[in-house]
């Protein structure tokens, strides 16, 4: 009897022995992912602690994100011939461009590209300024017109307007055929029904011309050249230049900055059917607004509010601050249009952080006489591209924070925090309905799960304007070869070959607005 208890006690304890190993490897594994995921970055190297992000660093969120040995290349990287000469052109491009200042620029970026796939010569775009801004100052008045067209001298022929023509013995102008272009056209409309109108009558008129040509294009070198329009070729004239570089130097004298773009205007509140927060007389002017301009459809706050279609009201963009662990020392820009609802919607941001500036309180004394219309709308496009941090608040169909977001990510990978409306809806409705517990521990849950401006994979439905990673981004040391930086002559080639076509010009302003390696180039700029 000893020996069969002492043969099944050996037995049970083999039978143990793998059991026992596969437990251990189980810790280990736990244990070795438990330590990766409480010391992981955030896209900034900020480390999530096991006490819920209480000892996240938020001064990290100051400096760049971490680029991940990427940096900003728009420059052609395969064979990319000269535009045609004037009498090889196949014709004359011209586009009125509609919508406020940055759907307008995308609208410009798209007018280039059209003009490149037709062959064809592009007159200056025409600007709607009049009818959103009541601003007359249109192309001219808002960007550097001969920066535009130097820059682009190897991607697209540009003319100022549509020449004359002499027909028996006749000289008038050539009349441009009107043409409405489907929305997000692809780019085999441009090769066909376009340019068919084209060769036909010497000139085609696109109008309208906002988000007429389709974002996804398989080609890497058309988005490329979307990316030298937007980055590089529209500069803004030099008085706007010189009060964005005054208001930039004012608020760093005291450190960093943010800028926030506010979007609690009428016309984004109407569109988004958020009310309920407002009084009887204000909620009747914006169900007015909304019928004279809007498509009629039913939309219930709540509803809306739970999927992230309402803008954040200012005091929520107050409390996601205060909440990530920024103090009421913090400098804000504020860039914005007329803020609906009078101050009391004001007042508790400005509690929270009174050192609270935009384009009126800061610079020089005549400051508001530069910064009217489209003007207005730049040097806040500047002042946000140069801070610190920027905050969009509401990046829904706002162009304004859409572009803004890809330029920061262009220029050096500036720090962006783009709040999750959806996500943090239930944690304000639990807040307004008595239920706070834990609040501010919540939104940090919330705010830090993000790339904060780092290179990141685009997904649907983001804009190719908002990020243009990876077609505009190289690496000097890729995994794979179609991320490597072009060579660094490449400026040289794409002379060489406009020269057999055009004649010798001068190459160093071109190259010296075209550098890759851009974000040193545009603080020079500004700053």
């Amino acid at each position: 009897m000893r020996r069969g208890g002492h043969a099944e006690a050996l037995l049970l304890r083999r039978r143990r022995g793998p059991a026992r190993l596969w437990v251990a490897v189980l810790a280990l594994l736990a244990g070795t992912l438990w330590l990766l995921s409480s010391s992981a970055g955030l896209g900034l190297g900020l480390a999530r602690s096991s006490y819920g992000l209480q000892d996240v660093d938020v001064n990290k969120l100051w400096r760049t994100a971490d680029s991940n040995g990427w940096r900003a290349s728009s420059a052609p990287r395969t064979y990319w011939p000269p535009p045609p000469i004037e009498s090889e052109s196949n014709g004359y491009l011209r586009v009125r461009c509609n919508g406020g200042l940055n759907q307008q620029r995308s609208a410009i970026c798209n007018a280039v590209v059209a003009a490149r796939i037709m062959n064809a010569t592009l007159v200056l775009p025409e600007l709607d300024t009049n009818s959103f801004w009541h601003d007359e100052s249109g192309f001219l008045g808002i960007y550097d017109v001969l920066h535009f067209i130097k820059t682009l001298k190897y991607d697209v022929r540009i003319a100022m307007v549509i020449p004359e023509i002499t027909t028996n013995g006749k000289t008038k102008k050539l009349k441009a055929h009107q043409i409405r272009p489907p929305r997000d056209a692809p780019v085999t409309w441009y090769t066909t029904v376009a340019l068919e109108k084209m060769k036909k009558y010497g000139a085609i008129y696109l109008t309208p011309f906002s988000h007429r040509l389709a974002e996804d294009i398989d080609d890497p070198e058309l988005q490329r050249l979307r990316c030298r329009v937007n980055y590089h070729a529209l500069r803004f004239k030099p008085h706007i230049m010189k009060t964005s570089s005054e208001i930039v130097n004012k608020l760093r004298t005291e450190g960093h900055f943010m800028s926030i773009h506010l979007r609690f205007e009428m016309d984004m509140l109407a569109f988004a059917g958020c009310i309920d927060i407002f009084t009887p007389q204000e909620q009747k002017i914006l169900i007015k607004y909304r019928k004279e301009h809007f498509a009629e459809k039913e939309l219930i706050y709540r509803e809306r509010r739970l999927i992230g279609k309402c803008p954040l009201t200012p005091e929520e963009v107050g409390l996601i601050l205060r909440s990530m662990g920024f103090d009421n020392k913090t400098r804000i820009y504020l860039a914005s249009g007329d803020l609906f609802g009078g101050k009391r919607f004001m007042k508790p941001f400005k509690a929270m952080f009174p050192r609270l500036e935009n384009h009126s309180t800061v610079g020089p004394g005549k400051l508001e006489e530069n910064t009217r219309g489209l003007a207005g709308s730049a040097v806040d496009y500047m002042v946000c591209l140069l801070s610190d941090i920027f905050i969009p608040t509401y990046d829904g169909p706002s162009n304004f924070a859409n572009n803004l977001m890809g330029h920061r990510l262009y220029y050096g990978f500036r720090t962006t925090i783009t709040p999750n409306r959806k996500a943090l809806a239930p944690i304000f409705m639990d807040r307004e309905e008595g239920r706070a517990a834990r609040f501010e521990e919540r939104v940090r849950q919330v705010m830090f799960n993000t790339h904060f401006g780092g290179p990141h994979k685009r997904v649907h439905p983001e804009s190719f304007y908002t990020n243009s990673w990876p077609e505009c981004f190289c690496q000097p040391n890729p995994r794979n070869r179609v991320d490597k930086c072009p060579p660094d002559n490449i400026y040289e080639v794409l002379e060489s070959q406009f020269q057999s076509m055009e004649g010798e010009e001068d190459i160093e302003e071109v190259k010296s607005t075209n550098q890759t390696d851009s974000t040193s180039q545009i603080e020079e700029l500004v700053v």
